[in-house]
């Protein structure tokens, strides 16, 4: 939505929701994408056809980091090859965001792009996504113990519509503010010894409900209280600064390791130091990186006897086995406490 929000004020041309990823968009995906690839590329490919097929002719990709920085390559020639006439943009370079790229290709969209007002609705748009991560943190945590289900949700929906009209960054505050109040005011019922779990691992399939077969709204259905730590505002303003400090915190990792791998050793630890109940490490089949942070994780969590799961995803990742495999956690970890 944040994005929608800033194409609308920024550029003339019309913005397409690109539609919910489905069976057929991973099918889509798969079928014209290498064979042992990483799954967010067929997923993103299948949704890049799907969106011109909608009628799309300009497409925009930001992201870096491990594999994931030349997907515009590839994925440019794939659909180029499939017949597809359109523009093809990719903001960051070798991991890196240039603002005179990205100046240049806005320029480009839109030649009668006004700079003031861009810079403007940028600021704002920052805005509303840490907004809107804070108060997605926090139903993460509580959306288990809501008394009326599903009203921490309806409250959050009604607060992505109000900023959607959003003008001035006053108003943009005030709405939050509002909406802060009224989640806040939501009842709970949440037990003070609740099961605690921490989800780690690669961001795509971390933060696409639809790539880890909707791991979030399974443990909330289970009374879980969740704790994820990779977020937008995380990727893309704190995770410099943040990588940073954690490398000098580990004793075990002398090196960054690619994407979320080193991070994500460092949260293995916070999430021990804090005494979670359990840690789910979910990765996409193929996640180079991933692979080189999880004996290293695993040996964490076996000297300190945290209970951990190690879940790869595709496609073809069974929803019955999943499920299965997540309650078979969960149950581990309610029998421990009772022995305990």
């Amino acid at each position: 939505m944040p994005i929608e929000f800033l194409f609308s004020k920024i550029c003339s041309s019309k913005i397409l929701n690109p539609p919910k990823i489905t069976t057929k968009t991973k099918e889509l995906g798969s079928k014209y994408s290498p064979d042992f690839v990483c799954t967010p590329f067929k997923y993103t490919l299948g949704t890049y056809i799907e969106c011109l097929n909608m009628g799309a002719n300009t497409l925009i990709q930001m992201g870096g980091g491990c594999r994931y920085g030349y997907y515009y390559e590839l994925q440019d020639k794939i659909l180029k090859d499939l017949g597809y006439d359109f523009e093809y943009y990719n903001l960051v370079s070798m991991g890196h965001t240039d603002i005179k790229k990205i100046y240049k290709i806005l320029k480009e969209i839109n030649p009668r792009l006004n700079v003031v007002k861009s810079i403007y609705y940028l600021l704002i748009t920052i805005k509303m996504v840490k907004y809107m991560d804070k108060i997605e943190d926090y139903i993460r945590e509580n959306v288990a113990y809501e008394i009326e289900k599903g009203a921490l949700n309806r409250e959050f929906d009604n607060m992505l519509k109000d900023f959607s009209k959003v003008k001035i960054y006053t108003t943009l505050k005030l709405k939050y503010l509002k909406y802060k109040r009224r989640i806040k005011k939501i009842k709970l019922n949440k037990p003070k010894d609740n099961i605690k779990i921490g989800i780690i691992g690669e961001l795509y399939t971390l933060m696409e409900s639809s790539a880890n077969n909707n791991l979030e709204e399974m443990l909330e259905k289970m009374g879980v209280e969740v704790k994820r730590f990779t977020n937008v505002t995380y990727l893309l303003f704190e995770k410099h600064k943040k990588s940073k400090k954690h490398l000098k915190k580990l004793k075990n990792v002398k090196y960054k390791m690619g994407a979320d791998a080193m991070d994500n050793i460092y949260y293995t630890k916070y999430l021990i130091d804090n005494k979670y109940d359990g840690i789910i490490h979910i990765k996409s089949s193929f996640c180079t990186p991933e692979i080189g942070s999880m004996s290293i994780i695993n040996k964490m969590c076996e000297e300190k006897n945290m209970p951990l799961i190690f879940l790869s995803m595709d496609m073809n990742t069974s929803n019955t086995g999943f499920e299965t495999r997540i309650e078979a956690f969960y149950d581990m970890i309610e029998m421990r406490r009772k022995v305990e």
